[in-house]
């Protein structure tokens, strides 16, 4: 009942983060020592001690991937490497327009994350469209398409990430598997919004940029050039792309293979740049990358999984899983749950926790259930935009308010929830 109790007081103060002015990552952490601090009060020392180095082991190579590639990220970032994609987007048509956001979000958060992909897609809105309804409706397109884009890729979300280096799914079915449902939750919402949008969007007008656009950024302190933004764009995609299959011949954890990637983009960065000295250099190295890294999602990943391990080793996960079982009965109901949940809470304690409830022995890697919770856990915190991190960082960059996205934007998105969920389920009985 203390493990209980301590972890819903902390998952409340994520929840109100903004309401209660503290930040979710020092509840995370709040809620997952004293979790283990009441857990080891009441049993044998040694054996929670052997538990929480079992479970740190596990958590440490998701913090390990989930930092390499923020810093990847963030390098070609400072290299004004999405700059050759968004400079290449000259229509005005708010449909057309509206479609090429919503394609290129998608496909970037399934290479890069549905939070960075967001983020350097409202960059591109705010220098294309000039009207602030106009770019509500974007930001809110951004969302979708950028959370639905991650449900499919193995290093697009983190819960995806989570599932892939957990061992519950495997990259190629990940992907073979939710990348039509996802498509589909993305495409309701599309039409639904672009029979509502017509004619031209006002005039482009320069915009300057400022810390708002993205959030924790420092200024450029050093220019680059056209060959050197290719150069870092491509090797940076390039071995983020390779990570599943670098696990896949040497059967190595996925953490190896993008420590491998950061390495080859380290030494290409600094052998670019050898010539410039420290100052020269700015923002340009992986050191300032690191500088920029968002540290406070790594803790609050950190503190989140730490408190589900603790209610995991205790017990208290199977016991629910055996209850819910019980009562709801339906594996597909429960999922779908878990995935309406998403919306309100984040998603990333939830795939934990049914990753501690379920074990790969009543679910094997692969299954039906682990497939079906990556498409429900990313796309269904499209509904409300507190629901995902792409929402709050768009809330954050456009100012759009709870109540504005909820009159506009959470009907359709989930209608397209629950039509990818459906498009999964005809084809996961098509397949049986």
């Amino acid at each position: 009942m203390l493990l209980v109790a301590i972890f819903a007081v902390g998952y409340l103060a994520i929840v109100f983060e903004h309401s209660i002015s503290l930040n979710k990552a020092a509840s995370a952490l709040l809620a997952g020592v004293l979790c283990w601090t009441a857990y080891i009060a009441i049993n044998d020392a040694h054996v929670v001690n052997e538990q929480l180095a079992h479970h740190l082991g596990e958590l440490s190579q998701i913090l390990f991937f989930l930092l390499s590639a923020m810093t990847i990220v963030e390098l070609i970032d400072a290299h004004d490497g999405f700059e050759l994609i968004t400079t290449r987007i000259k229509t005005l048509n708010r449909r057309k327009l509206l479609v090429t956001v919503a394609t290129l979000a998608f496909l970037l958060s399934a290479v890069l994350d549905n939070l960075t992909s967001s983020i350097v897609m409202m960059s591109l809105i705010r220098r294309l469209v000039s009207d602030d309804t106009d770019r509500k409706y974007f930001g809110g397109m951004v969302i979708i398409a950028a959370n639905s884009g991650g449900a499919w890729s193995p290093i697009g979300d983190v819960t995806t990430t989570m599932l892939w280096m957990g061992g519950q799914v495997t990259s190629m079915n990940l992907i073979s598997t939710i990348i039509l449902p996802a498509l589909v939750s993305l495409l309701v919402p599309l039409l639904w919004l672009g029979f509502r949008l017509k004619g031209n969007i006002a005039p482009p007008r320069a915009l300057t940029e400022d810390a708002t656009s993205r959030p924790g950024a420092a200024a450029r302190s050093a220019e680059t050039t056209p060959r050197e933004r290719k150069i870092v764009l491509f090797a940076g995609i390039g071995v983020l792309l390779l990570v599943p299959v670098f696990k896949s011949v040497t059967k190595l954890p996925p953490f190896m293979g993008i420590l491998l990637g950061l390495g080859v983009l380290w030494t290409v960065t600094e052998l670019m740049h050898k010539r410039k000295n420290d100052e020269g250099k700015g923002t340009l190295s992986v050191a300032g990358a690191l500088q920029r890294v968002d540290a406070q999602s790594v803790l609050f990943f950190l503190g989140i999984l730490l408190a589900i391990s603790a209610l995991q080793s205790d017990g208290i996960l199977t016991a629910l899983a055996q209850a819910m079982d019980k009562t709801i009965g339906n594996v597909d109901i429960i999922t779908m749950s878990i995935g309406l949940s998403s919306s309100v809470v984040d998603n990333v304690p939830l795939v934990a926790a049914a990753q501690g409830m379920y074990s790969l022995s009543t679910f094997p890697t692969d299954h039906h259930f682990w497939l079906f919770l990556a498409y429900c856990a990313g796309t269904g915190g499209s509904i409300l935009i507190i629901g995902s991190a792409a929402g709050i960082a768009v809330m954050g960059i456009q100012r759009i308010t709870f109540g504005w996205y909820f009159r506009h934007l959470s009907f359709p998105a989930l209608l397209g929830y629950t039509t990818g969920a459906l498009t999964y389920l005809a084809l996961a009985a098509a397949r049986a």
